[in-house]
């Protein structure tokens, strides 16, 4: 009796490491032949903070303190990946627009000084990219407060390679609204997606750069989902029905998604997986579980938000895991069909479609819409006009007047010190 006991422990043992060996091996075969497209880093962030943007002292192949380098890339079958360039809302009325093209800089820095990275800027070149085994780098700008309202600067950023742009950060824009009420920018009732705001939407569209909705508010999102004539993606956002986070995304703005052909790419950050500090991989699963049977396997990517968030899941610790989480996704009975749109197909489509209404609208010139001044509300802004003569004082009499109120100034401190010099006598 022992011994037959024994023998069904070895053999439940040895099933167990050949079953768990077989999946390891269907995921990389998977994953060889549909190489993930990952929808948010937040490397470049990462390498201005620790090195201040000089690639000079870094390796990218193995970078310490972060959980993305090229070695970890690989290995976690990341074909593509959408670097942000962000920078923080305290910059917004001030130097953004600076700051963003000194991050738009060090992405094109790293992936045109590596050879193991290539920056592509479309669908035809994402493709090539991954059959020439390259790690493909497509560039977004997180926050709409990058362009400081202006849509020459919008266009700007499209001639330097980007090709996606979230609408808000964690603040609101003087045209649309953040899901965030972490800052006190442009605080307001109504109108969630302004008039300006629908012109920036519709010459992303003309440009055919795609539209970013996470960070923004619900009403935002879905006044973008009504309004654009492309289809849209939530690069790093989750499931609210399973954590109810407001960067999240409730189910009737799912079913708005579907409608509009969208992708919701789920983000890994675990205060948007488990709501708390700690989260693992089956919780992770349970956001798509509950994103495919609200509106289907083929509406859905992965945004790992890794270098922008602060703790992962228990076996996604960093970019080289992802096998794990698909390893999961398959022993859900997920189809290696399914798989393939997720890991890549998906947002193949979205971005096909982007470029195909850039097409249809290729005859449209570019936009001369302008923000109110009253609306931006930034005393930075230069108003661009001759100065005005009479309201200018001739330099002579300007030195003389400053003369005088310094003389008035020296005989004021005098009168002072002498008032001081009896009263003590």
């Amino acid at each position: 009796m022992m011994q037959s006991l024994g023998h069904l422990m070895i053999l439940s043992f040895l099933w167990h490491f050949t079953s768990g060996y077989s999946e390891r091996e269907r995921v990389q075969d998977l994953m060889s032949r549909y190489p993930l497209i990952d929808g948010h880093n937040d490397l470049p962030l990462r390498l201005r903070i620790l090195h201040n943007n000089s690639l000079s002292q870094v390796d990218l192949h193995n970078v310490s303190k972060v959980a993305t380098d090229i070695t970890r890339l690989n290995a976690g079958r990341v074909q593509a990946q959408l670097f942000s360039a962000y920078v923080m809302c305290g910059a917004q009325n001030k130097d953004a627009v600076r700051l963003t093209m000194e991050q738009i800089d060090v992405v094109r820095r790293m992936c045109t000084e590596y050879q193991d990275f290539e920056l592509v800027t479309s669908t035809q070149e994402l493709k090539n990219s991954e059959l020439r085994h390259k790690i493909a780098c497509l560039i977004s700008i997180e926050g709409g407060h990058s362009i400081d309202s202006s849509l020459p600067a919008l266009r700007m950023f499209y001639q330097l390679g980007v090709r996606s742009m979230t609408l808000t950060h964690t603040c609101n824009t003087p045209w649309a609204e953040s899901s965030s009420k972490l800052y006190s920018y442009y605080r307001r009732h109504q109108k969630s997606l302004t008039d300006f705001g629908k012109a920036v939407v519709n010459e992303m569209n003309r440009l055919g750069m795609i539209v970013d909705l996470s960070h923004t508010s619900w009403d935002t999102a879905q006044a973008v989902l009504n309004h654009s004539r492309a289809p849209v993606i939530f690069s790093h956002s989750s499931s609210y029905t399973i954590c109810n986070h407001s960067r999240n995304v409730p189910d009737w703005l799912l079913l708005e998604l579907k409608k509009n052909q969208g992708l919701i790419m789920v983000n890994l950050y675990s205060q948007f997986i488990s709501c708390g500090d700690e989260a693992n991989i089956p919780r992770v699963a349970d956001h798509f579980d509950h994103i495919k049977k609200m509106i289907g396997a083929e509406s859905i990517g992965i945004g790992g938000d890794f270098e922008g968030a602060v703790s992962f899941p228990q076996g996604l610790e960093d970019v080289s895991k992802y096998p794990a989480l698909i390893q999961e996704l398959l022993r859900r009975n997920w189809t290696e069909t399914e798989l393939a749109n997720v890991l890549r197909r998906n947002f193949i489509r979205v971005f096909e479609e982007v470029e195909r209404v850039r097409d249809q609208l290729s005859s449209n010139r570019p936009s001369e819409v302008q923000i109110p001044l009253e609306s931006v509300q930034n005393p930075c802004r230069l108003v661009l006009r001759p100065p005005d003569p009479r309201g200018m004082a001739p330099v002579k009499s300007v030195l003389s007047g400053a003369r005088h109120r310094s003389q008035s100034l020296l005989s004021l401190i005098i009168a002072l010190l002498l008032s001081k010099l009896c009263m003590t006598k």
